[in-house]
């Protein structure tokens, strides 16, 4: 039997102690930023929660590569059961960043291009108005006037493709912004169809495990339902999402603050990506088209960092989600500015959610709620908190 030196045992113990002291200083880092933080996401989300009667909250926040998430209240009511690490939320409109994701990655792979007449990844619809409209209008809205909403006749797919046929644009494509669920919902059934598998299969058997989203869902398991919070409405009804036209592409995905936090810091530093996934997140930080200070991107909403807090209200205000809206295509697409701030809010009837960051300062925050409370109490919340991340964020810079 070999035998070690004591030179090579204490080479190797002094090692180990370095690596253990290594660690400690960075946890020591780690509690200090925490310290900091803990305070005002406290105050903030108390605050906010009591102000609006939400049951249970989870927020996330990254600041220079550090992650912490923080739970409050409750996922179910009646059972008494606490938000956890575990705790599954809908997320509503912020999955249209992750199906802006997929049609981005299928793009990077060369199954579909921007520029593409919708109707050549969807034959059914082919002598219609989506001969003319292309995959990138249905991506950020500018397709002519879908509505936020599909008709109440349209529950299965035959009547989903009778009311894309017989659909005609109120606006030359290109020209107006109307934010909408069929309109996305295309995009990402678009993408789905032109990588030749299901929209859940792709992104919870592909885009997930790329981004290292390891609880999330578009169907949730009947192993982890468990975990999956329920939502209140305003009756105080507790309620979960109900089944909708192209409703996975467009509010579907179920997932954990830290796992949204988690699809935030990808956004913020892709480089640990594969090169497609790295391309496709570029593509949905890129602005293709603006009205007013928003840059509209693929999922993403778009500002110049620093961002005025009434900016960020307005382009976050209803009447930007109910009214069309003349946008100017920028030709080449880009961003506003060096520094950019990204955003997208979700609701279903239960729940709400808010996600945020800036790359270049490597700060990000993500809200996560059992109920649909205003948007406005978000941005606030959010942009609060962010102030703080950056002040953090640059004393450590500077220590």
């Amino acid at each position: 039997m070999s035998t070690i030196s004591s030179r090579t045992y204490a080479v190797c113990a002094g090692a180990c102690f370095s690596l253990f002291g290594t660690f400690l200083a960075c946890r020591a880092e780690a509690d200090v930023v925490e310290g900091r933080i803990r305070p005002l996401v406290d105050r903030t989300v108390k605050a906010l929660m009591t102000a609006n009667d939400v049951a249970g909250m989870a927020v996330g926040i990254s600041v220079d590569g550090r992650r912490f998430i923080f739970n409050y209240g409750l996922a179910d009511k009646e059972k008494a059961t606490p938000v956890t690490a575990d705790t599954l939320f809908e997320i509503g409109s912020v999955s249209k960043t992750l199906t802006a994701t997929l049609g981005a990655y299928a793009e990077a792979k060369g199954a579909l291009a921007f520029s593409d007449a919708a109707s050549e990844h969807w034959r059914e619809v082919a002598g219609s108005a989506f001969d003319h409209i292309t995959v990138l209008e249905l991506g950020t809205y500018t397709a002519g006037g879908l509505p936020l909403q599909f008709p109440d006749e349209v529950i299965n797919n035959s009547t989903l493709t009778r009311y894309f046929r017989g659909w005609r644009p109120g606006y030359e494509p290109g020209t107006y912004r109307v934010y909408s669920n069929p309109s996305i919902g295309l995009f990402g059934f678009l993408a789905a169809a032109s990588l030749k598998k299901p929209f859940p299969e792709l992104m919870e058997g592909t885009l997930f495990p790329a981004l290292g989203l390891t609880n999330s869902y578009i169907r949730v398991p009947e192993a982890e339902m468990g975990d999956y919070a329920f939502g209140y409405n305003k009756a105080n009804n507790p309620v979960r999402v109900s089944p909708g036209a192209l409703d996975a592409q467009a509010y579907g995905v179920k997932t954990t603050a830290a796992d949204l936090l988690r699809f935030v810091e990808a956004n913020i530093d892709p480089s640990g990506l594969e090169p497609s996934l790295q391309k496709a997140i570029g593509a949905t930080q890129t602005g293709y088209y603006r009205t007013g200070d928003m840059f509209q991107s693929l999922g993403w909403e778009l500002y110049a960092w620093p961002a005025a807090l009434d900016t960020l209200l307005a382009g976050n205000s209803s009447d930007m989600a109910m009214k069309p809206h003349a946008v100017a295509p920028l030709v080449p697409p880009q961003k506003p500015a060096q520094d950019v701030f990204f955003n997208k809010t979700g609701s279903t009837g239960g729940f709400g959610t808010y996600a945020a960051f800036v790359p270049t300062r490597r700060i990000g925050v993500v809200l996560l709620a059992n109920r649909n409370y205003p948007i406005p109490e978000r941005i606030k919340a959010a942009y609060s908190i962010l102030g703080m991340l950056e002040a953090v964020s640059q004393d450590e810079r500077h220590r």
